[in-house]
Parts: structure tokens; C-alpha cells; sequence
């Protein structure tokens, strides 16, 4: 299971945000999308992430929500390539406690986001085939 490459278990298309989107507009679409972390991108290549973190923080620092997300998005992201080992990725979330990993090409192309929930989810359908509980929501 650790050695699968992660575009076996990355979503492709994931939701993304534009460094000129307003942190608020970006805000109502995590929580529309049930996310918490997005890729920023310019013209299909990853250029940052934006957490709810990072948008807990400037709300807390006072700063007023029609602020962009090119002021407040992280820049200095870890990724990895598609044909990056499953394994590769567990170790990036335990080692540096992130939850959302970018998924580009050798030219920084986004092509889909793997998250420590997509590693727990392989590693449960390796040991458990079929679900133990809550058939409908795993299936």
C-alpha cells in the first residue's frame, strides 16, 4: 500500500483559489466545499496554499476580509509528483504535520491533491476490503 503512487489515491481537480480572490470569497468557498486547506494557482500551476488557519489568523490580527489571498496564502509549499510513493506522503504528514499535500508535474502544474485522510482511507480498504460500519458513507 505504501509503495502505490499517490495519483492512485490523489483527487484530481480539487477545488483551488486565485491569489486575487478576497480572503471572504475564499472563505465561503471552503466552507460551500467542506475544505479547509486549497491550492492557489495561476494559470494551472501551484503558486501557494491557503488554510483556514491562515484565514483564522488574519481575521484575528484584525486585518478586514476584502484583503486577497496573495496576502495571506503560504508560499513555501511541500508537494509532490504523482508517481511520489504513497509512503512518501505519510511520512511528509507525520514528519511535518501537514493535512493537504499538492500533487504537480515537473512543471509545477497542479494535478490533484493528496491528504492525510486519502492515506488513513487506502490504508483501511487494504486491511478492511469491505466496511465494517457506516456502509454508505465508505462505499
Amino acid at each position: 500500500m505504501m509503495n502505490q503512487e499517490v495519483r492512485t489515491i490523489m483527487t484530481k481537480d480539487p477545488v483551488t483559489a486565485s491569489p486575487t480572490q478576497t480572503i471572504d470569497d475564499v472563505a465561503s468557498l471552503m466552507f460551500e466545499t467542506q475544505t479547509q486547506q486549497l491550492p492557489v494557482v495561476v494559470d494551472g500551476k501551484l503558486v501557494g496554499m491557503i488554510t483556514s488557519y491562515d484565514l483564522w489568523k488574519a481575521s484575528r490580527e484584525g486585518h478586514g476580509t476584502d484583503m486577497h489571498v496573495s496576502d495571506v496564502m503560504t508560499t513555501k509549499v511541500a508537494r509532490i509528483t504523482p508517481k511520489d510513493k504513497v509512503g512518501t506522503a505519510a511520512e511528509l504528514f507525520a514528519d511535518r504535520r501537514f493535512k493537504t499535500l499538492p500533487v504537480v508535474n515537473l512543471d509545477n502544474e497542479l494535478k490533484g491533491v493528496v491528504t492525510a485522510f486519502d492515506v488513513i482511507r487506502c490504508a483501511f480498504k487494504e486491511e478492511y476490503p469491505s466496511p465494517i460500519l457506516y456502509q454508505d458513507v465508505f462505499v
